[in-house]
Formats: structure tokens, sequence, C-alpha cells
């Protein structure tokens, strides 16, 4: 994928950007009071929608995104947008810094009423996810990473794991994914744990809960902006199942597959991955 990016690319334009520090202050504020919106909505029976793609869609996800983009868009008005339940107009593709939102990712744990439920949201620049959110605001977990300044989980600095073999392995997964007749040899013993939000996921292989996570299905750059950076700036790895590095603001938003660790362990997933045909 070709990210398509802003025409200005002079030292001069760019400076006259707002700091990342800025931008991360602003999102801070913007993630905590959509936090608040959405819990508002939990285990109160939100009216839901099937979308044309087959997933739910519930009045707290439209609620959410209508607060961010009207807060975020309003402070920063030369960023694009990016968000999974706003129409995506391309015009996004004409900046060189751009939101990217998932306004609730997790929707079925959230009408679900269980507490894996996430905000997600990233601010993307020429490409590349900058600074990354990921909240759950009925746990109160609140990660965020600013690219080159670390990661952090209620501003606690966390880490990877530094485990390099896959015995013994906890997984964010679904345990089926193990199972199925699609890998060329059987995998050793791992721990899998079911998450149903995806940031969610990468954000507790970025503080250590897990090892690594493995997604074998399509995801959105909405999905993973975020928590990409507060992987990487965790000391991980995130990849799609080839060990290809995910590139941003592209005209079809779309990576096939996922794949996350700490640096030891990733060369051992994609040696697995990598065989599989999608």
């Amino acid at each position: 994928m070709t990210a398509i990016t802003h025409d200005k690319t002079s030292e001069e334009a760019h400076s006259s950007l707002p700091s990342r520090e800025e931008d991360f202050e602003i999102l801070r504020r913007a993630v905590r009071e959509a936090g608040a919106l959405a819990s508002s909505y939990f285990k109160e029976s939100p009216k839901a929608f099937t979308k044309s793609d087959g997933s739910q869609v519930s009045e707290a996800d439209l609620a959410v995104d209508a607060a961010l983009k009207l807060d975020l868009t309003t402070r920063r008005k030369d960023y694009g947008w990016l968000s999974e339940e706003s129409p995506d107009d391309r015009s996004r593709l004409k900046h060189s810094r751009v939101w990217m939102v998932d306004p609730i990712d997790g929707t079925g744990a959230f009408l679900r009423e269980i507490p894996e439920w996430t905000i997600s949201v990233a601010l993307v620049e020429n490409g590349t996810p900058v600074i990354g959110v990921v909240y759950n605001p009925e746990s109160g977990e609140f990660f965020h990473a600013i690219r080159g300044a670390g990661a952090f989980l209620n501003d606690a600095p966390i880490r990877t794991t530094d485990k390099a073999t896959l015995e013994g392995t906890k997984v964010i997964a679904s345990g089926g994914l193990f199972r199925k007749k699609i890998w060329e040899n059987p995998w050793p013993d791992v721990t899998a744990r079911w998450v149903n939000s995806v940031a969610y996921r990468l954000a507790l292989v970025a503080d250590g809960t897990g090892d690594a996570t493995i997604s074998l299905t399509p995801k959105a750059e909405w999905d993973l902006a975020a928590a990409a950076v507060i992987v990487e700036e965790a000391g991980g790895v995130i990849t799609d199942h080839l060990g290809n590095l995910h590139k941003y603001n592209s005209e079809n938003p779309k990576f096939p597959s996922l794949v996350a660790s700490g640096k030891a362990l990733h060369p051992a997933l994609i040696e697995r991955t990598s065989r599989v045909d999608l």
C-alpha cells in the first residue's frame, strides 16, 4: 500500500504544525470525555443496528464518533479524518496529519455488557501513527504513546515481554485459531485469551499482559493505528502475517492481517503465519 500525503513537505511547513505534545493534550481530554459519554450508554440497552458488512453499530458508537469529530476537527481544522463510523470522503488523503478513530472498538462486547471495549484514537503523520490512545472507561485503563517518548498505562511506563520461544506463549487471541487446519505444523502449548476489542488486545501485549496477538482476518486502519504506536513504543513489533509493516492513510484503508509481539518473539510467529494461505 502506498500512503498519499500532503504536498507540503518543506521544513517550514512541517514546523508550522502544532507539536505532538500539544496534539496529545487535546486528544487526551477528548478521549476521556468520549469515554464518559460511552459509559453513559453502557448497560443501558442502547439501540443497535446491523451495517451492510454484517457488523454491529450502536447509538453509542455514533454519539462518540460525532463528539470526537466535532472536538478534534474543530481544534485541528487542517487535519484529516478517518473513522469507522464516518463516511470516508477521501479528503484525508491531501493531509499530512490524520485523526484515525474507532469510537467504540469492541461493539459486540459493549452490547453484551462485557467491559472489554475501548475508545481508540490515533494521529497519523505521513503514513505513520505518531500518537495513540486506547482507553477502557470501565476498567480505567488509559494507554497512550507519543512516538519517540515511550508507552504508558495510566502514566506508568509499559514494555512488551522479552519472551523468545513459542512454548508457553500467552496469546491474546481466539483459542480456536491454533486448532485450525491451516497450519503447516501443530503449535506448541500456548495459552489463548479472547478479547473482543483488537485495540485492547494490542494494548495488553504492549503492557506485557500477553506475549502476542494474532489475527488472520482483515483489519481496518482505525482498528490498529492507535495501538500500533503504543506497541512499538513499548518495544514491540506489529506487522501483517507476512512480516510486512502496515502503512497508514492509504486509499484503501485495510490490512490483510495482524501479528504483534515483543521483538524477540516476532520472528518465530512470522515463521508460522507466513506459511498460511489466506
